[in-house]
């Protein structure tokens, strides 16, 4: 078995006698793993042992090409597309906003590819694919229809599962090992290489190992932004950092709510409730599911809060990664633009229908 050998060659507890990956051994192995030829002990071990030890970028590289060759990818060669990856195991204490952001990205003339999923271990938290079933939206499974919706309506939202199918054979063993494995980046990386990504990423190394994976895998355009709870929301109360990709350049990315009058002494935040029963997260809460479409209706509304005004600053954050405009102030200004003239909630609403 491949990962039994590679789990020799990531050595042994005191790390003296082991080494990284090379880029083919990645490869191969998520192959392995993804086409269910090596056992669910086997696989738990080696993500465990690639936790330990840390995933550089070129085995994170090797992961995402594995993934992509056994994915079914919509909007590749459409130009403009920009693919919005938060966390696939979602919150526990925020809304996703993303949604809000994402529709007025697309309002403002954006083509944006959102990739989300429900219920995914460990976290189980509450998901953009939570929020669009409280609203009503449909979240498809099929490459072909996320395809043409975003060349119709400028947006489009496909489950991570109907992109790559084989994200549902890990399922346990995410749900056994119960924290996060190089998995979590991975996921995010599965997306159009012809597209710009957006994606959310925790405190630490994970935000610069990310923008350098996004530019070996080919893409023109990205960010990733360590925003609320690792997601790709800014922050209301201070400074969030990021990192974007422009062509051959990475670029720190610095966004300040209170450069665009947007600061508030809060964050979005979702209802508090006791905590889950074992093996479910909020993501399995009715009323959290509720609370978060409400939230992003909230937001696409215009009402004064926190929900609006982390909308458009993510919002603002799309539109830049995608290149639709220049600065953050630009989107800000564009996202605030249809949010006012009530193009982000016709969209909506056609969406809805």
């Amino acid at each position: 078995m491949l990962l039994a050998k590679l789990l020799r060659v990531l050595g042994s507890a005191d790390r003296r006698d082991g080494r990284n990956l090379t880029h083919d051994e990645a490869y191969e192995a998520f192959l392995r793993i993804l086409d269910g030829t090596e056992s669910e002990v086997q696989v738990g071990a080696f993500f465990m042992a690639l936790r330990w030890k840390g995933v550089t970028v070129e085995e994170l590289t090797g992961f995402a090409l594995a993934a992509r060759e056994r994915a079914d990818l919509p909007c590749e060669g459409l130009e403009g597309v920009v693919c919005v990856s938060p966390p696939q195991d979602g919150y526990d204490d925020v809304p996703p906003i993303e949604v809000a952001s994402c529709l007025l990205a697309a309002a403002a003339g954006g083509r944006v590819l959102l990739i989300s999923e429900r219920c995914v271990a460990p976290r189980r938290g509450i998901t953009a694919a939570s929020a669009m079933e409280g609203l009503g939206m449909t979240m498809t499974w099929e490459p072909s229809v996320a395809d043409e919706n975003v060349r119709a309506y400028g947006f489009g939202a496909i489950s991570a599962s109907g992109v790559l199918p084989a994200w549902l054979s890990l399922r346990r063993v995410r749900a056994d090992l119960g924290v996060r494995t190089p998995l979590s980046t991975v996921e995010k990386l599965v997306a159009p290489s012809t597209a710009a990504v957006v994606l959310g990423a925790q405190h630490g190394p994970v935000l610069g190992a990310a923008v350098e994976t996004m530019a070996g895998l080919g893409h023109p355009r990205g960010i990733a932004i360590q925003g609320l709870s690792g997601g790709v929301t800014p922050s209301l109360r201070r400074r969030t950092r990021g990192i974007e990709l422009a062509g051959e350049h990475q670029v720190p990315l610095t966004v300040e709510p209170s450069d665009f009058g947007l600061t508030w002494d809060g964050n979005p935040e979702l209802p508090m409730f006791g905590p889950p029963e074992d093996g479910k997260g909020t993501g399995d809460n009715p009323q959290l599911v509720q609370a978060s479409a409400e939230a992003v209706e909230s937001a696409l509304s215009g009402d004064p809060g926190p929900c609006r005004n982390a909308a458009i600053l993510g919002a603002a954050v799309v539109l830049k990664a995608a290149g639709r405009t220049l600065t953050l102030a630009e989107g800000v200004d564009a996202a605030t633009k249809v949010l006012e003239n009530g193009a982000a909630a016709e969209l909506l609403a056609r969406l809805r229908r």
